[in-house]
């Protein structure tokens, strides 16, 4: 499952910080190491695996690798996420409807007294 292979590539932290330094825009491999407390060749290390898991595409420009996010392996992770979400909003909406006579009926009750 691409999920898997994304999440796996993003639970190391330098990576995930790889990863963050490409949400602005695509940036060359120097770019983002300059940023960061690792060196060049760690940083292509990390972006080979960001490649590999789907979740950063690479673009030649002359002698410059340049790197981007790549909206396909997002794409995966958010329709994984999103299973969860949507089971608890179903929960959610299933609790509420189990909820709302009890409330109705208090409701009615204490306006009865007054």
């Amino acid at each position: 499952m691409a999920y898997e292979n994304a999440l796996t590539a993003l639970a190391d932290p330098t990576r995930r910080r790889v990863f963050e330094e490409l949400r602005s825009g695509p940036k060359p491999v120097g770019a983002i190491a300059s940023v960061l407390p690792v060196s060049r060749p760690a940083v292509s290390q990390h972006l080979k695996v960001l490649k590999g898991a789907g979740l950063v595409r690479e673009e030649t420009q002359g002698t410059r690798h340049v790197y981007s996010i790549d909206p396909k392996g997002l794409g995966a992770i958010r329709r994984w996420l999103d299973q969860f979400w949507d089971e608890a909003l179903t929960a959610f909406a299933a609790e509420v409807e189990r909820d709302a006579p009890e409330d109705k009926q208090t409701d009615t009750d204490e306006r009865e007294e007054s």
